[in-house]
This record gives structure tokens, sequence and C-alpha cells, in this order.
């Protein structure tokens, strides 16, 4: 498919740079050293109208499209891999929101976390469910006009936050007549009693952007809190993994990008045995390379997103995406510190911080393996 941007899409790019440079660089080692969610950048990230950028006006989102959101991700991954995280994560639960959620929910739950006074969680992952999210043991019953929810989740970025919103979560409801789990979506407000947090999760990278565990504990939420359909939990969910992969992509573009405007900085400016790095060989491969790659995913990540912006199937070319992204995006980050000498390894430079940020990329919204599984099936179907 062709990709010459539109103009509109050049003027996001522009603006989300300008944005990332000036507002999230100068305090992205603060919020690396401190682990710290970034209030502040979030809240303006919504009035600039990212942080809904692909949903509806109706709803307080941009009316924008997927490919527009794609370059906002990368453009803020090009500085801190950790705030565009967490855009990324509130825009799962703003699509189970947007995609099933009923009018009221929409305006009472959606609406805040796309304007920015909010940010949304998506928990559906548990110690013993990942990737095999038909494992999950939390389970909710309905009693008395309410449902009562039991369970734990963990690795739920955006959660123990002060501005933490709504967190849609997966529960067991019952039984299929083949046996299997009855899975369904809840909206359960942050501060909903029984819910509580357990030890904030210490990450090698993301590291600005929160991440607790959950527990419920006999946590009563209206019986109008179900989302969509009763054992349609499972599905919504899945519906959204594609797009996740998409966005996760986008990150790790990110971290290409900024892993080659590092290094080619860096390479100008050091000089070593009398000579600048940019004149050695060996240094002038490692960023072709790293350029070849950006530029390779980023016309992979652009197809997937306009395929979808297109109402075609775009399943395929996102988990593509996503494995050659994101494995070019640690070998990127890699070789950004290797160009950088001791130096990368200071997390006072943006390259140190970007290899962990790079790494857990491989691992979320499906790892390499999972991905290689996918696209393996599909060509031989």
């Amino acid at each position: 498919m062709h990709h010459q941007l539109s103009e509109q899409h050049e003027m996001i790019r522009e603006s989300v740079r300008r944005f990332a440079e000036k507002e999230i660089a100068p305090h992205a080692e603060r919020l690396w050293e401190e682990e710290a969610f970034p209030y502040s950048i979030w809240k303006q990230a919504g009035e600039l109208g990212f942080t809904g950028l692909p949903y509806p006006e109706a709803y307080g989102g941009g009316g924008g499209d997927w490919l527009g959101f794609t370059i906002v991700l990368e453009e803020i991954a090009r500085v801190d891999c950790a705030v565009a995280v967490s855009l990324m994560a509130n825009s799962t639960a703003a699509s189970l929101l947007a995609n099933y959620g009923t009018h009221e929910q929409k305006q009472r739950y959606l609406r805040p976390i796309l304007d920015g006074s909010q940010v949304g969680c998506i928990g559906l992952t548990e110690p013993n469910a990942g990737s095999d999210a038909a494992n999950i043991q939390t389970r909710a019953v309905l009693r008395d006009g309410r449902w009562l929810i039991n369970g734990s989740k963990t690795f739920i970025s955006n959660s123990g936050s002060e501005v933490t919103g709504p967190v849609v979560i997966a529960a067991v409801t019952g039984t299929r007549p083949d046996g299997r789990k009855e899975i369904s979506n809840f909206i359960v407000p942050d501060g909903t009693p029984g819910f509580t947090y357990g030890k904030k999760l210490r990450k090698i990278g993301w590291r600005g952007s929160t991440t607790f565990e959950l527990f419920f504990e006999d946590c009563a939420v209206p019986a109008d809190h179900l989302l969509g359909e009763m054992g349609a939990g499972l599905k919504q969910t899945l519906a959204q993994v594609s797009t996740g992969r998409i966005l996760i992509g986008s990150l790790a573009l990110g971290i290409l990008q900024g892993s080659l405007e590092r290094s080619l900085r860096y390479m100008k400016e050091r000089s070593a045995f009398g000579k600048l790095l940019a004149e050695f060989q060996a240094l002038q491969f490692k960023v072709a390379d790293m350029a070849t790659h950006a530029h390779a995913a980023r016309l992979m990540l652009y197809d997937a997103a306009a395929r979808k912006d297109a109402g075609q199937r775009f399943d395929q070319q996102a988990s593509m995406a996503k494995l050659f992204a994101t494995e070019k995006a640690m070998e990127a980050a890699h070789q950004a510190i290797q160009i950088h000498g001791g130096n990368g390894v200071m997390t006072e430079y943006p390259v140190s911080r970007a290899f962990g940020d790079a790494k857990v990329l491989e691992i979320v919204e499906g790892t390499s393996e999972i991905q290689r599984m996918i696209i393996s099936r599909e060509l031989l179907r």
C-alpha cells in the first residue's frame, strides 16, 4: 500500500515532536529514576488531543485515524517510551469502552480517559494467565443487583497513579456447555471498596509508567458495570490484540529512530584516536543498519495501520510489524550503547534507558515466539 502521508499526518508528527522535545525530554531521566507517572505531561497530552486522537468526538476524542495515532506513539517513544506506553495502555481500555460500552458508560468512563483528566487500565493478565488468557481465575458473581469480584491481576500498566480512572477487568462468570470458562468484562472504578493495590512492580524498562498488582476481595460493582454482553469478554479483548500490536510496534519504531538519532549525534561530536567516531566504518555500518530497519519498520506499521483504517484485515500484518519492529528496536538499542561506549551504560544517557524499554516490547502483546506462531499458522492455513 502507498503511504505518502497526508498534510494532516505531517502536522501531527511536527506537533507531537515539538511536544515531546519540549515537555517530555527534560524530565525523562527524573521519571526513570523516580519511577513516577508523569501527571502533568499526561494532562498536557490530553489537552493537545493526543490521548484520544482515534476516538469519536462525541465522547471527547479527536475523530482521527489509527495511522495518526501510530505517529503520535512513534514520536513520543522516540524521546521516552514510558510516556508513550501510558497512551498505548490507555487506548486499550478506551477501545473496549468505545466498542462495547453503553452511552452512559462512555459518558462516565470513556470521556475522562480521552480528554486526559484520567487514565484507563486493562486488567487481563494474572499470575498464571498471560498469553494464555483463557486461563484467568478471577471470578464475578451476580448477587442482589451487584457483581461481586474476587481474584487478582498483575503487570497492569497505568494502575496506582493519582489519575487512574476506570479499570476494565476480565473475570469468569460461568461455564459454557462445552466446559470452557465463560469470561466477561467489567468496569471497576479506581477506589471501589474491595479493590486494592499490591506492591508496585519494578521493571527494567517503562519505569515512568506505573505498574501494580491488583486485588479484588468481594469487590462490588453495580450490575450495569458489565461491559457489553455477558460471556463476550475474551472475544472483546482479543479483538483489540492486533491493534495493540501495531501500537507496541510504534513504540519500538520510536526507540529505533531515537537510537539512530542519538548515535549519529554522538558520532559527530565524539573523537577517538585522533578522529571523529563518524569516520570509523564499523560504526558507520551500525547506523546504516539502524536507518534501514527503521525505514522498513515504518512501512510495515503504517501499512498495518492504514489497513485497519480502511476496514481491511490486518492481523498478519500487525504481527509481522510487531515482531520486526520490536526485535530491531532491541538490536538498535544494543548497538547505540555500543557506539556510546562507557557513557552508554550510564542512566543519564537516554540510550541506556531505551535498552530496558526495548526489551519489554519483545514480551508484551504476545512475545516474539507467539508472533512467529501466528504468522506461520496463517501461512500454512
